[in-house]
């Protein structure tokens, strides 16, 4: 019999920052698939991979942004957090500097002042993620 776990995954919050050090936004992307909608970038870690490196190259894949990991957010693993099967997201809190550029499963890339953020049009349990960063 095989084992099953759940997916482990890796979101990052990027705060976006210029190069004066004022505080731009957090970097969101509108997906490319399915659950359509807002999120925080982030992705699978792969076989071999540690998560703090799955983060930097999924940050990088998906908004073309080197990032520096602050700390960790959380960790984030009810069982219907994501639609298509169970994942666990632990998920880091990120500097980054430059211009976002949407590629691989990011449509799109937006920056959002923390009070613009439009929690409605967000996926996953990515409004929970959110509030939970605002309030730290």
């Amino acid at each position: 019999m095989g084992i099953k776990t759940p997916f482990v995954a890796v979101d990052g919050i990027i705060q976006l920052f210029d190069r004066k050090d004022n505080f731009r936004g957090i970097v969101l992307i509108e997906r490319k698939n399915p659950p359509l909608g807002l999120a925080i970038p982030g992705g699978f870690v792969e076989i071999g991979e540690s998560c703090e490196d799955a983060l930097i190259r999924e940050m990088r894949e998906e908004t073309g942004l080197d990032v520096e990991i602050l700390r960790l957010l959380g960790v984030y693993s009810q069982p219907d957090r994501d639609p298509r099967f169970h994942t666990v997201s632990i998920t880091y809190l990120c500097r980054a500097y430059g211009e976002p550029m949407a590629s691989s499963d990011a449509k799109e890339v937006k920056i959002f002042k923390l009070e613009e953020i439009p929690f409605d049009k967000l996926v996953f349990d990515h409004r929970r993620i959110l509030r939970d960063y605002i309030m730290r």
